[in-house]
């Protein structure tokens, strides 16, 4: 087997390069990408100066006029469900590098941090339906089995449109017991995906992967191009180095840009966006300094604009 293709030897690529990373960046505290999550209910008290400001009781802070925040007992076990998009748009790369891969790469830390502490992880996995459903496990050989479920299935040149509202309402009826949920995605679907989302979210705390390709937003002038479309193989002849062309390109990713953003902003979901070209460690801690930075804004008020750029 080719080691693109074998679980264990990405693995241990992974825990070598990216894993040992995260582990002295974070000094092993994976609670701050994670925060909110695994906690039951204790006890209430008078708000402190350095509190989570997200744990402030706002119906107890109104009735009483002092704020009191809420205290929580962490639980021993997280169980966490990875829904994994791999319809054919994921399987574009301008370079070396395919959406898939940068796909897989996350999931296998991600998943291998929380096994490796006795947590449980699972996983949904849509082609043009949900189609696989893993089981929460833990233990490293449960990660490797699902790595070895995604490199095993074939890459398909074509299929009906990606329709994200139905993964993620089959996804609701899986998972029962309150989860930390991963979206991975390049969110290229039809419409009509962000109110699932938010039901999810009100049952789970749930993080959005985006995963994309710098080419899907920026088209340089590359001479004449067949370009196909990853969903329905239809493929057009386009001259890129028709300035009014790019123009028109760079336009139509920015409407879906700002329909993406405001999408996950409606349904109230942290976003991680991944690039082909990102380096994994880098984008994690990204992530996690804005979800520490999101957690000192009172009473979950908007982003600043320059911190909503990068959500």
């Amino acid at each position: 087997m080719p080691e693109s293709r074998n679980p264990e030897h990405i693995l241990r690529r992974l825990e070598w390069t990216v894993i040992r990373r995260l582990d002295g960046l974070l000094h092993g505290d994976y609670r701050t990408l994670f925060r909110g999550f695994g906690l039951d209910l204790a006890d209430l008290r008078e708000y402190q100066y350095n509190d989570d400001v997200r744990h402030i009781d706002w119906n107890v802070t109104a009735r009483l006029q002092t704020p009191y925040v809420r205290e929580y007992n962490e639980d021993r076990e997280v169980t966490a469900w990875f829904l994994l998009d791999l319809s054919p748009s994921v399987d574009f790369g301008s370079h070396e590098v395919k959406k898939r891969s940068v796909a897989l790469d996350f999931v296998t830390v991600i998943a291998r941090l929380l096994t490796r502490h006795g947590n449980r992880v699972g996983a949904l996995f849509y082609g043009d339906s949900v189609d696989t459903v893993i089981p929460a496990r833990s233990g490293r050989t449960h990660v490797l089995n699902i790595m070895h479920r995604v490199l095993s299935r074939p890459e398909r040149t074509q299929s009906a449109a990606t329709n994200l509202r139905d993964f993620f309402q089959s996804a609701f009826q899986v998972m029962q017991r309150r989860s930390l949920v991963f979206a991975v995605s390049d969110f290229i679907s039809t419409p009509g995906w962000g109110q699932p989302l938010a039901h999810i979210a009100r049952r789970h705390e749930i993080i959005a992967v985006r995963i994309y390709d710098p080419l899907e937003m920026d088209l340089p002038d590359l001479g004449l191009l067949v370009v196909q479309d990853a969903e329905t193989g239809e493929q057009l002849f386009v001259d890129t180095h028709d300035r009014a062309f790019r123009k028109r390109f760079a336009a139509a990713a920015e409407r879906r840009e700002k329909e993406l953003r405001a999408a996950l902003r409606q349904a109230g979901v942290d976003a991680l966006e991944l690039s082909t070209n990102d380096d994994l460690v880098d984008a994690i801690m990204r992530f996690a300094d804005l979800r520490k930075r999101r957690s000192l804004l009172l009473g979950g008020a908007p982003l600043p604009a320059h911190l909503e750029a990068g959500a």
